[in-house]
């Protein structure tokens, strides 16, 4: 099956404190040749200090889609969950990924109860960027 989708602008929802390098690993993964679909990163780059939701909520609004990668303290990262606030407000397509495969990992505080957690291959990825869920 082919899953390839013409590139895709995607904001990165991440924990700055605990998940920095998954972000930076689902970036630089879907660089390669053999994934099955381009990504355009329009993530923050860096912590932003003052008013941060007013310069992140373009950034969101530019996006075609939001991807949540999900870690051990997400539900803990008031950042991560004011993002996905802002993706629901702007009606952003969003999927959580569970960045850990060998631990628990959790939903931000503001995903809905019915958002899963999706195991994290090129393959899900793939659908999801499709709109698959």
């Amino acid at each position: 099956m082919n899953y390839y989708t013409p590139k895709t602008k995607v904001f990165i929802s991440f924990d700055f404190d605990h998940d920095e390098e998954l972000k930076n690993l689902f970036v630089g993964q879907a660089k390669h040749d053999d994934t099955p679909f381009e990504i355009t990163d329009i993530s923050v780059k860096q912590t932003l200090l003052g008013d941060w939701k007013a310069k992140v909520r373009p950034k969101i609004r530019n996006a075609e889609q939001v991807v949540v990668i999900c870690g051990e303290y997400t539900h803990t990262a008031t950042g991560v969950s004011a993002e996905v606030e802002i993706a629901q407000e702007l009606g952003k397509p969003y999927f959580l990924l569970k960045g850990r495969s060998d631990k628990t990992c959790t939903k931000p505080k503001s995903a809905k109860t019915d958002d899963s957690i999706y195991r994290w291959t090129w393959e899900n990825v793939g659908k999801l960027l499709k709109g698959g869920r």
